[in-house]
């Protein structure tokens, strides 16, 4: 008689997920806090522009990337468990990769909605004079 096999419910014959047991799970709470927090820093930020809390718009901006700054690290620590724990360098080159990459598409989008604000909203207001000049 051979030994009983230790199958999971996938019919695996082996326990784990696909990677080792020694990385952290977030747990229910950890997930929960992430949550809340992700909620807070897109409410504050959505509520500051909807309001016009600042008169210039250049000061929202800034402010609103600062949230969005900090609501990566909140998703990198509460989601993706990245902590200071390096897991063979890998931690490390992610976290260079993500602020590299997090500088990239947010100083792009800042040129992008810059200029096109600069290039199409002047435009607009020539046509919103006009319309009232052949009134």
């Amino acid at each position: 008689m051979s030994a009983p096999h230790n199958h999971d419910h996938h019919g695996h014959g082996h326990d784990d997920h696909g990677h080792g047991d020694d990385g952290h799970h977030g747990s229910l709470k950890d997930y929960a806090i992430g949550f809340i927090l992700s909620v807070i820093l897109t409410a504050i930020p959505f509520w500051l522009v909807m309001t016009h809390q600042f008169e210039k718009s250049s000061t929202t901006a800034i402010v609103v990337l600062a949230f969005a700054a900090v609501q990566v690290i909140v998703h990198m620590v509460y989601f993706l468990h990245m902590n200071g724990k390096a897991e063979g360098g890998w931690s490390m080159l992610a976290t260079v990769f993500t602020v590299v990459l997090l500088f990239i598409v947010l100083s792009g989008s800042i040129w992008v909605m810059y200029h096109m604000n600069k290039n199409m909203m002047p435009s607009m207001g020539n046509d919103v004079h006009n319309m009232q000049d052949m009134q």
